[in-house]
């Protein structure tokens, strides 16, 4: 209501009408067309990728099926199971999409949002969703804008080919170093890591606006082209609050 301008004595659309058009822009695709469209508009603004990108993922979990193991295997397959199938409103429930991944220690059931954020300004300007199970260095060459000259990731996303091809094209890898069984990283390496998740860390912000603003990561949504299209979304809505946040500097600055 504050963002359309609306008041109690306005025709205001219930949850329901907002849920069907969300839908509608999944079932659509249209959802990464709409956030091309606004990053095109943030760099006719002047907000390019100057400085450089990070690139991160981050787990978007979803309520967790209680399935078989059997019922599983078919699925990873990419089967229905028989049983399924005769209970429509069982299947329906299904998500047949998500993956379950194990991060230090604990399992978790759902997705990832993979995000480049640009250093200067912070804005999310590329986003690529996968099942949880996906490394996040699968999905990388998705995330690159070519108009960055430098790179900054974690350790994940660090390889000697991956180190290559980013000089190949002409970028500066600040991707962090990684230690190996009998080769730990020295002490050395460790500072230049330190220094690089000075600039890293930012990439952070957008996940913790998630959290604080935009209603955590959780989703009670059933398969990706739904998930995908909620995450476009909120990576959307992230990248409304972002440049609210500049224009108010300028206000403020011009003033």
């Amino acid at each position: 209501m504050e963002f359309l301008g609306l008041g109690i004595e306005d025709a205001i659309p219930d949850a329901k009408t907002i849920w069907l058009f969300r839908d509608n822009l999944a079932k659509h695709d249209l959802v990464k067309e709409v956030f091309a469209h606004f990053d095109n508009y943030l760099r006719e603004k002047g907000y390019i990728v100057e400085v450089g990108q990070i690139v991160d993922a981050t787990l978007i979990p979803v309520p967790v099926q209680r399935n078989t193991r059997q019922e599983n295997q078919e699925v990873k397959e990419g089967n229905i199971p028989k049983q399924w199938e005769e209970k429509l409103h069982v299947l329906r429930q299904k998500d047949r999409d998500a993956r379950w991944v194990k991060k230090k220690g604990i399992s978790y059931f759902g997705y990832k949002n993979h995000i480049s954020v640009d250093v200067k300004y912070g804005f999310v300007r590329h986003y690529v969703v996968t099942d949880a199970s996906v490394h996040d260095s699968q999905v990388f060459s998705q995330l690159v804008d070519i108009d960055g000259s430098e790179i900054w990731g974690d350790s994940a996303y660090h390889s000697t080919d991956l180190e290559w091809a980013l000089a190949r094209i002409g970028f500066t890898s600040q991707i962090h170093e990684k230690g190996y069984r009998n080769q730990p990283l020295t002490a050395e390496q460790k500072e230049r890591n330190r220094i690089k998740s000075q600039v890293r860390a930012k990439v952070e912000h957008v996940f913790g606006q998630w959290v604080m603003c935009l209603g955590g990561k959780f989703m009670r949504l059933i398969g990706k082209t739904r998930v995908e299209a909620a995450i476009g979304l909120k990576n959307l809505a992230y990248n409304f609050r972002r440049y609210a946040f500049w224009e108010r500097r300028l206000i403020i600055y011009e003033f």
